[in-house]
């Protein structure tokens, strides 16, 4: 289930005002290599990150949910009819069916009784830089620009931003003068701005074909939707548990469908931590760069420049990320 589906929510305020956009200095960032600067990273709590002693990666399970996470996963799951897959393909894809000779078995595929699925996409210009949001994981609105993030195959950096926290949601009300989210930086553009469905346009045109999903732009129905599909992980992702910040912004290859996927980004906005993640729908090009890094593609898949850690399996990086980041 983890390769199909694989990839918390009492809705905090992020009602839509009145759009704002507006060009912003470059900010200093780094692909793949993004150093937190002290007001992101937040006050140093003087204590090195370090894995738990001992801690060695799980290998990757394939179809499989650990027992203690079964309500967590289903929860998440209901999210597939309520959006009806929105999250889960990126834009242009299509898919065939091949013999498995078709394939070499250096490039990723998804295949099964002697059949590969051929899965292609046509994706818009490519950013530079990775776009950056100030956003939490239970927001609707929020969920809304993180599909279209999925659809156009898109890094971006998060900064999670949820109640309470001390460091990332005070920024972006300070950058933007709103307390509203989802808050979007091009580093690319210069450009920064409120209002989930003036983002996805932006996104749209600037680096897609200019085209949005049918279930991205149906207006209120939209928004409740993505709220409907929050409805079985009972406000998880919107509240802040106190966390030792990272030096360097987590990785993750992930994507918004997935149930798998869905459960550790909440942890991650929880402990706010900052990450860059890579999205990883069907018919994205950097599954094959995964299989490629790893020899295997399953989402999520963590890397954790701060520690040196890197693995699969859901359930086990969220003990990862409590047990390293969380101050007990």
């Amino acid at each position: 289930m983890a390769a199909v589906l694989s990839s918390r929510a009492a809705p905090l305020p992020c009602s839509p005002v009145l759009s704002s956009a507006k060009p912003i200095p470059k900010p200093t960032l780094r692909h793949s290599v993004v150093r937190c600067t002290a007001q992101e990273a937040g006050p140093s709590t003087g204590t090195s990150i370090t894995p738990p002693p001992g801690f060695k990666p799980p290998e990757p399970k394939r179809f499989s949910v650990r027992p203690d996470k079964l309500l967590d996963i289903i929860g998440a799951s209901l999210a597939l009819p309520f959006r009806l897959g929105t999250g889960a393909f990126v834009l242009g894809y299509s898919v065939s069916f091949v013999s498995q000779d078709a394939i070499p078995s250096t490039q990723y595929a998804m295949g099964f009784a002697g059949i590969k699925l051929k899965e292609t996409s046509k994706l818009g210009p490519r950013p530079e830089k990775p776009i950056e949001i100030y956003e939490f994981e239970s927001c609707p609105f929020c969920r809304k620009v993180r599909e279209m993030t999925t659809v156009l195959d898109l890094d971006v950096l998060f900064y999670p931003c949820p109640k309470n926290g001390p460091n990332f949601r005070p920024k972006a009300i300070q950058m933007g003068g709103k307390r509203q989210f989802p808050y979007m930086v091009d580093p690319n553009t210069g450009v920064a701005m409120y209002e989930s469905d003036d983002i996805i346009r932006y996104l749209a045109n600037k680096y897609g074909d200019g085209t949005v999903p049918p279930m991205l732009s149906l207006g209120l129905l939209t928004t409740l939707t993505a709220g409907f599909a929050m409805i079985g992980r009972g406000g998880r992702g919107s509240s802040y548990t106190p966390s030792k910040p990272p030096p360097l912004p987590l990785e993750l290859w992930a994507y918004e469908a997935s149930p798998f996927c869905k459960i550790v980004r909440e942890v991650l906005v929880e402990l706010e931590l900052p990450h860059l993640l890579h999205s990883t729908a069907r018919g994205s090009p950097k599954r094959q760069i995964l299989f490629e890094k790893v020899g295997h593609f399953q989402a999520p898949f963590l890397e954790d420049p701060n520690t040196g850690i890197k693995m699969f399996e859901s359930a086990e990086i969220i003990d990862y990320l409590k047990a390293t980041y969380a101050i007990q």
